[in-house]
């Protein structure tokens, strides 16, 4: 790549990772806005649920079709119309005067953001070589990570000092910025091939994902809900057991379950799910252990939160430096078990505990998670070729989102098992089930470090560049 090349890709792996933020934090940050808006609409806190739903829904359903529309209208097209619509919606939702505008609104961003990010990440790696694939995946990997931690504190603020009506205003600066910068940055990619577009697999896999969100959302509450959510995550199952086989018999399913062949992505879909899963959890039990557990206010639990910030944000510069000097596989192997320590660690952690060893624990747990999140992210990506890339992308975002869903799922499932089993002499949760919860997140991070034994040592060494290390470096000797 030529040196403006290069400094383009990474205006755009900017740009992306900007919209990335928008949404993700659009998706967390009304979470303590909830009781203003209600009071606002004349609806009980409980009721505004459904906007969120609403959202977390609409995402999963039109995800599957986004690398079908980014290959038939081109990636700069669908891209842009996502921001735009994203923006639009955010203006509707600050404006909203009732619950029902609200929730038709958030369901209009949904649709934006299912096609906004899978195609945003569609832009990045069809435009960044190899050679650079590792920092464009650091850089859109940041707003994942980031967005969980800082969207609570961030929305309590607004909502104190501001009104809840900023939380959505603030995103028609950041929209209009993008929409112009992706006129101007990214070229509108459009694939030779026109594939018809897979009705049936649309439709099976859009009831699955749905049905899959929505049922581990009402699995972490009440015992009415979690009975109800079981039914449609057992119905979800059967409709992703009927995608499966329809996509046995299409030439060009949706999703497109080929990149599953290549043995580096298919180990992010699968031990990468499980490890992705329990990192999800952590933004989503930290708080409430902070607050129930150890009887802290919001704000001082937010503060102790925002030290997974500062190791996220503190780890972005060395990743590089690690995947080049140890390689993936033992990036993945080594920096993962150092993850689940942080985790087993927080299951020790009491009122006791002196301030500064809290610190350096969830510091180093940021850290970890934002080394693991990179490496997995990136090596998805370094064997498939760029006609593949837009099927194996959409599977990607498909399978990201339904862990972000699942890791709090799954925090909540274990909160009520150690509820059920471990402290029955109590009727609310304590501390203890708070260790325990971590100690079962840790299991399942560990499940998900398997796949990673069976990656070749020399597994994404072309991104890497750790093979080259060693070839260089024995040259001389012979």
């Amino acid at each position: 790549m030529t040196l403006s090349d290069a400094r383009k890709s990474n205006w755009i792996a900017y740009l992306v990772a900007g919209a990335f933020f928008m949404e993700n934090l659009d998706g967390t940050v009304i979470a303590t806005a909830l009781p203003q808006m209600a009071h606002s609409f004349g609806v009980s806190a409980v009721d505004m649920n459904v906007g969120m739903s609403a959202y977390m829904l609409t995402l999963a359903i039109f995800i599957p079709a986004s690398g079908w529309v980014a290959d038939r209208f081109g990636a700069r097209t669908v891209f842009a119309t996502a921001v735009a619509i994203f923006t639009l919606a955010s203006l509707l939702c600050a404006i909203s005067e009732g619950l029902v505008s609200f929730t038709l609104a958030r369901i209009l961003q949904g649709a934006a953001g299912a096609m906004m990010v899978p195609v945003g990440r569609l832009v990045v790696l069809r435009n960044t070589s190899k050679a650079e694939l590792m920092r464009a995946i650091a850089t859109l990997t940041w707003p994942a990570l980031s967005a969980p931690i800082l969207g609570p504190p961030l929305g309590g603020f607004i909502t104190t000092y501001a009104s809840w009506h900023w939380i959505f205003l603030l995103n028609l600066p950041l929209g209009i910025a993008a929409l112009a910068l992706s006129f101007w940055l990214i070229p509108n990619d459009r694939s030779l091939m026109r594939p018809t577009f897979d009705w049936i697999g649309f439709v099976l896999t859009s009831l699955a994902c749905a049905g899959l969100m929505y049922g581990l959302d009402l699995v972490g509450q009440t015992e009415t809900k979690w009975l109800v959510g079981a039914g449609i995550l057992a119905a979800s199952v059967v409709f992703g057991w009927a995608a499966l086989r329809h996509s046995r018999h299409h030439a060009h399913p949706m999703p497109d379950l080929w990149g599953l062949s290549v043995q580096t992505f298919a180990v992010t879909m699968r031990g990468g799910s499980l490890f992705r899963t329990a990192v999800s959890a952590v933004p989503f039990l930290l708080p409430l252990m902070l607050q129930i557990g150890f009887g802290l206010d919001p704000f001082q639990a937010g503060l102790y939160v925002l030290a997974l910030f500062a190791g996220n944000l503190g780890m972005k510069p060395g990743t590089s430096w690690v995947l080049r000097t140890f390689g993936f596989r033992t990036t993945l192997i080594g920096n993962g078990i150092f993850f689940i320590l942080t985790m087993f660690a927080c299951a020790f952690l009491t009122p006791e505990t002196p301030p500064a060893i809290l610190v350096v624990v969830f510091v180093l747990s940021g850290a970890a998670r934002s080394m693991q999140y990179t490496a997995i992210n990136t090596i998805a990506f370094v064997d498939i070729p760029q006609e593949k890339m837009a099927g194996a992308n959409t599977l990607f975002s498909l399978v990201q989102q339904i862990t972000f869903g699942l890791g709090i799922a799954l925090g909540a499932i274990a909160l009520r098992l150690s509820d059920m089993f471990a402290t029955t002499e109590t009727a609310t949760l304590t501390l203890s089930d708070f260790h325990t919860a971590f100690l079962i997140i840790g299991g399942v991070a560990i499940l998900g470090l398997v796949d990673s034994f069976a990656l070749p040592h020399d597994a994404g060494a072309i991104v890497s560049k750790h093979r080259r290390r060693e070839s260089a470096t024995a040259a001389p000797r012979s």
